[in-house]
Formats: C-alpha cells, sequence, structure tokens
C-alpha cells in the first residue's frame, strides 16, 4: 500500500477517534527513516495536547489499524503534539493563525532567497501573503515548501 493510502487510511480511521476526544487531527505521515517506517498522527486542542491524550489517541488508532491491517511490514506508531514549529498545510490552518509571525521555505528563490519570515495576512487565491517589516509580499502555493509558525525566544 503506497504511503498517501497509508496515511488516507489512517486518517478516516483516526478522525472519528479525536472528534469523540474532543482534538483536532493536525496531520498524518507515513514515511521511512533509515531502516524503520514510520506512521506519525499530529493532534492539538486548544491549551496543547497531554499525554494522555496522545495515550488515548494512540491505543485506539493502533487497535483500528490492528484490526484493518493495511501495512505488510513493522512500523512505529508516534502520536504527538505538531509542537510551537508547527507545519501549516490546511486551509483552515492558514485562516486560524492570521496575525501569527511565519517562516516560508520555498522550492527555488525569490528575489535571490529561499526563506522568508513574517506576519501571516491571509491566504486567498492559492497565493499566501506575508507583512515583512512594512512591505506586503505574496508567494505562490506552488513555490511553497513549507511553511511554519515561527518560533520566538
Amino acid at each position: 500500500m503506497s504511503g498517501n493510502r497509508v496515511e488516507k487510511l489512517t486518517e478516516e480511521l483516526t478522525l472519528p477517534v479525536v472528534n469523540e476526544l474532543n482534538i483536532e487531527l493536525v496531520d498524518i505521515e507515513y514515511k521511512k527513516e533509515g531502516s524503520h517506517w514510520y506512521l506519525r498522527i499530529y493532534i492539538d486542542k486548544p491549551g496543547g495536547v497531554t499525554i494522555d491524550d496522545c495515550q488515548a489517541v494512540s491505543e485506539k488508532v493502533s487497535d483500528l489499524l490492528d484490526q484493518v491491517d493495511p501495512i505488510p511490514h513493522s512500523y512505529i506508531l508516534e502520536v504527538s503534539s505538531p509542537g510551537l514549529d508547527r507545519v501549516l498545510k490546511k486551509d483552515s490552518d492558514f485562516e486560524r493563525y492570521k496575525g501569527s509571525k511565519i517562516d516560508i521555505s520555498l522550492y527555488r528563490p525569490v528575489n535571490g532567497k529561499k526563506k522568508y519570515t513574517g506576519e501571516l495576512l491571509e491566504l486567498a487565491e492559492d497565493k499566501l501573503y506575508i507583512r515583512d517589516k512594512d512591505k506586503v509580499l505574496s508567494f505562490d502555493r506552488s513555490d511553497i515548501a513549507v511553511v511554519r509558525l515561527a518560533v520566538e525566544f
């Protein structure tokens, strides 16, 4: 089963579990790192998730995955918070974090740079708009490799 199919099936199995627990499903990753396969489920809720939240989701989803058995080899299931520097992927992520400081990495340089930081203004018509100091910049969504919440110390 391809990685995308595993992620999609895992999402279908996970959504009812997280909805029942009033937790948001942020993202699912299925990938090989070194000699191990990882199935990662990222969850969040207002105020942040606890270890108990991660354990509850892990146990319930693990049982469901054991029943369906979509992965023909061994893998490691991880359930965690997306972290302070969470990746923004869905349109709802961009809406929720308007006004937040974000870091953008591009596939290729724009004006000689592949990385930008600024205030998230909006995502509209597949363009991402940020305020960088006193100017507004826009990036085509197709040119963006990753957008993360910026972590400031």
